[in-house]
């Protein structure tokens, strides 16, 4: 058997046993480890066509796997590759045609990559959006305040491309380890080009800038803690922050990143926010933070199984699941303070409507005036898409 033969067989077997619910990335590395005969390179070239073959979503499903992961190759590659010239010399031969010409010769059905455009939200361009499931997006880390320098020398020194986006916002190719020559969290954070930007309307309210007092913040489903993290730099760490999530693991990473950021927490809690219960009794915040659980459709594109997988069902679920977590958290908000909704979905079910909703339910009676709606168009950038609503207590 060829290598290339080997290339497409562990492929496909990978494929065939991946079972939803886990990322790709975590079952690829399982194969390999059962299966040390593949070096590095190797490993690179069957990790990738596996990602071919869910790039192009529910296209070609009446092709054999190995015809899909050729297909996804051929879309997504744009110079000569040996093994598609092995496999498809008459495909490989036309890899520098421009993408819609290549949809073109394959008489491919480009809706069938995401057969979701009529759940998507009104400002997301349905053609764009769903051909950039076809290039994986880049890295992009954020610079801390005071290490814009040091972070740029130490990237010239390695000899690394980078792309300066703007003085914060740092975009690498996905192979760089940044972790190998930058110190994470504490001069740069791993943090995708729009999610740097869903705070960016503090910049219109300069009295949480020039505030006395340390302003008193909750970001309700933390995660990770990245928002915190950009809240706590653009506020110059004038901010009393309160952190919460479902569960304690979660948590427990989160503590640790907020350590090694240099970041304080006041209170840290577990619970489920869609309840009513375990909530911060009579606490107050001047800015609440809701990166709320969705689907997470505006980062498929860095792990396209989950667009291959996706059952439309789940936005309801995920829509309820957001209207009865904003229902118990715009209480805590003080007069003059700021509510951030965000998600990384496309959808306008868990967007504008639960926006809308917000709206309906809490700004007749209590003074809840929605400020700024946006979505951050990820797809124009190699990105992610995030949505942004933006709303003041008077």
């Amino acid at each position: 058997m060829s290598r290339f033969h080997s290339y497409i067989s562990s492929a496909s077997k990978i494929i065939s046993t991946y079972s939803p619910g886990k990322p790709l990335a975590i079952h690829i590395r399982a194969f390999f480890a059962a299966d040390k005969k593949f070096g590095s390179k190797d490993r690179k070239v069957i990790a990738s066509l596996c990602y071919y073959y869910f790039r192009t979503g529910r296209a070609f499903k009446k092709n054999t796997i190995e015809e899909k992961i050729l297909f996804g190759l051929f879309l997504c590659e744009n110079k000569s590759n040996e093994l598609l010239r092995f496999f498809r010399p008459d495909l490989d031969e036309n890899t520098a045609l421009t993408l819609t010409e290549k949809i073109s010769l394959l008489k491919m059905a480009v809706i069938n990559i995401f057969p979701f455009v009529n759940e998507l939200g009104e400002d997301i361009d349905r053609h764009f959006y769903t051909l950039s499931f076809l290039t994986q997006p880049k890295i992009f880390l954020r610079i801390r305040p005071g290490k814009k320098k040091t972070v740029l020398d130490k990237l010239k020194d390695a000899s690394i491309n980078f792309e300066l986006l703007s003085d914060e916002c740092l975009k690498l190719e996905n192979n760089i380890a940044a972790d190998k020559i930058l110190l994470l969290n504490k001069e740069v954070v791993v943090q995708d080009m729009n999610s740097q930007k869903v705070l960016n309307y503090l910049e219109k309210k300069p009295d949480f800038f020039s505030a006395t007092g340390k302003i008193t913040s909750w970001d309700c489903c933390a995660a990770s803690g990245g928002k915190s993290i950009l809240l706590y730099d653009k506020l110059k760490g004038n901010i009393e922050l309160t952190v919460s999530d479902i569960r304690e693991n979660i948590l427990l990473n989160l503590r640790k990143r907020l350590q090694q950021a240099g970041v304080n927490i006041s209170n840290n809690f577990i619970t489920d926010l869609s309840a009513s219960t375990g909530l911060p009794a009579e606490k107050k915040f001047s800015i609440i933070i809701c990166d709320a659980p969705c689907t997470g459709s505006g980062t498929w594109s860095r792990n396209p199984e989950q667009l291959y997988f996706f059952d439309k069902k789940m936005i309801e679920t995920y829509a309820g699941r957001q209207q009865s977590i904003v229902s118990n958290i715009i209480p805590h908000l003080k007069k003059g303070g700021l509510f951030f909704y965000i998600t990384c979905s496309v959808f306008k079910r868990e967007n504008e409507e639960v926006t809308g909703f917000i709206k309906e339910k809490f700004s007749a009676g209590n003074n809840l005036q929605l400020l700024q709606m946006d979505y951050l168009k990820g797809y124009e950038n190699a990105a992610d898409t995030m949505f942004v609503a933006v709303f003041q207590l008077h």
